[in-house]
């Protein structure tokens, strides 16, 4: 459903409450569709993405205007909802709300746009609040990570829901609207909802499966619990999205597998040592640079509590000590890397050096390595050119891996994840069909509400009647016993017709016979739920403006 920018605080408030003396302008828009997405796996969400965009809502797309006149006093007594029916906003009531998510990516936005628009998770109450604020957003919730931003609402109107949002992106942002629409994407319902259980699976991350997005997502559920804004169809969107990711990592394990060269020279490294020693065999690395602290991180989120990291200076290596809580790094200058070379088991470089710091008669006369760790000394050398000669093979308890082993691990593991991915899809598509179903079930909700409050009406007016003819001097036993018949008759009476309403949206043939059964009610009683929910939403507005 949507309902017109102009009907916004105390004219939205006339509206509602009584008729106008003035004139009233309701503007309405057409959104082109967007495109279904690929079947296929190849990119799904850059193909998808790139058909959105040539749809894409522009922000200077004009609106045609329709004006509502409404009577001068003394003129027919025309109350503003009958307006609503007769006039070109009962459109709006025939239209339901939409999920729409306005999205700007690593894929899609460089990230000097990016970082401002970012929202600190503190804040994130406060942007739901004001976009809810909006006058054609329902519901809303944020997912700003370092490599995306991206709002999800639930818009009256897709056309002025998405505007309104992008120029309050802009404001917050201090970035030109037009700027923000030559990077953003847009998605709709069923792309926005597949979307979402993409990336909370990893797919449309930049290292396919990673996990953390996971734990956004799920961050995002847990701040917007208690917030008013983060409602029922957008909260459920987010839940459905965990279960998703939940679901995608443990049926296809595609987070299993290192695909960056850091993340495989530590999984080739532990893959070599016996798995009684990965918590206690001695890690040394040999530079602290982008490439070097990555190694860190991967070694300690496979568990290593303590390592040697040789350097030309202390500060880079401070600073991950700083960004690294409760791992002991131990610092050592390069001029005693070799005395920390003969106390490690495994040693990892990624130095600049153009020459190598390690040759044959550097590593031979180094204490021989325990059994325990497999008896072999380690060199795992990330660097270009590299760091470790090939003449260190030759030391019999050496071994060397470079950058060419490594590249057969990482593109195996992607190989790997790409056929996960595609059993992924499967995963979801199965979800969003339940996720879709679940919301559309939601339609039947007012219609119950409705039919009940219609019943209660009737049960309390024939009530009133009842005791009224029994007389003053009836006890408060009777008085109830009535009451308890009245109500057990009217709860034995909407027992059927409620059961018929409601359905788990798991089956879609059950789905569409629950739509049947509400509109069939809806003739039948008169209940015109439609219009009833149109109205509740524009009083809503009117609370939200009056705050």
């Amino acid at each position: 459903m949507a309902v017109s920018t102009s009907f916004a605080g105390a004219k939205l408030e006339a509206l509602l409450f009584k008729s106008s003396s003035a004139n009233t302008t309701t503007s309405t828009s057409r959104v082109a569709p967007s495109s279904s997405p690929l079947s296929s796996f190849c990119k799904p969400i850059r193909a998808r993405r790139a058909l959105i965009q040539r749809g894409v809502v522009r922000c200077d797309v004009s609106a045609s205007e329709t004006s509502v006149q409404t009577n001068e006093p003394g003129g027919s007594n025309i109350s503003a909802l009958e307006q609503l029916k007769t006039s070109a906003a009962d459109r709006y009531t025939k239209e339901r709300s939409s999920i729409v998510v306005i999205g700007l990516s690593v894929h899609t936005t460089p990230v000097e746009i990016r970082e401002k628009l970012a929202i600190p998770e503190a804040e994130w109450p406060r942007a739901i609040g004001e976009l809810c604020g909006l006058n054609h957003i329902e519901e809303a919730a944020v997912l700003s990570t370092c490599n995306r931003m991206e709002i999800y609402v639930v818009a009256l109107s897709q056309h002025r829901g998405v505007k309104e949002v992008t120029e309050w992106m802009s404001k917050t942002s201090g970035i030109p609207a037009s700027e923000i629409c030559k990077h953003r994407f847009l998605l709709y319902n069923k792309d926005a909802t597949q979307h979402l259980f993409e990336v909370s699976a990893g797919l449309d991350s930049l290292v396919l499966g990673e996990g953390q997005i996971l734990a956004q997502v799920k961050q995002v559920v847990k701040v917007g619990q208690g917030i008013v804004g983060f409602g029922r169809n957008i909260s459920g969107l987010f839940k459905h999205a965990i279960t998703v990711g939940k679901r995608v990592r443990t049926e296809t394990n595609i987070a299993a597998g290192a695909v960056s060269v850091s993340s495989a020279a530590v999984e080739l490294a532990l893959m070599k040592l016996p798995e009684s020693s990965h918590t206690t065999a001695r890690m040394l690395v040999i530079g602290a640079g982008k490439m070097g602290k990555l190694v860190i991180k991967h070694l300690v989120a496979k568990g290593c509590t303590k390592m040697m990291v040789v350097n030309r200076s202390e500060e880079r290596v401070a600073a991950i000590r700083e960004e690294i809580n409760g791992v002991e790094i131990i610092y050592k200058p390069l001029t005693e890397m070799l005395t920390c070379a003969a106390e490690a088991d495994v040693v990892f470089t990624s130095t600049a050096s153009e020459t190598p710091l390690f040759l044959k008669e550097h590593v031979k006369d180094l204490p021989a390595v325990d059994q325990e760790t497999g008896g072999y000394r380690l060199f795992v050398d990330i660097s270009v050119p590299r760091n470790v000669g090939s003449c260190v093979g030759e030391v019999e308890t050496a071994r060397i891996y470079n950058v060419d082993d490594l590249k057969e691990v990482v593109a195996a593991n992607k190989e790997d994840r790409l056929r996960k991915a595609m059993e992924a899809q499967a995963i979801i598509a199965d979800e969003s069909k339940q996720f879709e179903a679940w919301r559309d079930s939601l339609e039947t909700v007012p219609t119950i509400k409705k039919l009940r409050a219609y019943a209660e009406r009737i049960r309390a007016a024939e009530l009133e009647k009842c005791l009224s003819k029994m007389g003053d001097d009836i006890s408060k036993k009777t008085r109830k016993a009535v009451d308890d018949l009245s109500r057990g008759i009217m709860n034995k009476l909407l027992h059927g017709p409620m059961q018929h309403l409601r359905c788990d949206g798991s089956d879609s043939r059950t789905l569409s016979e629950t739509l049947e059964n509400m509109h069939a009610l809806n003739r039948m009683f008169s209940l015109e739920t439609e219009i009833s929910v149109l109205e509740q939403k524009i009083r809503a507005k009117v609370e939200q403006t009056q705050k």
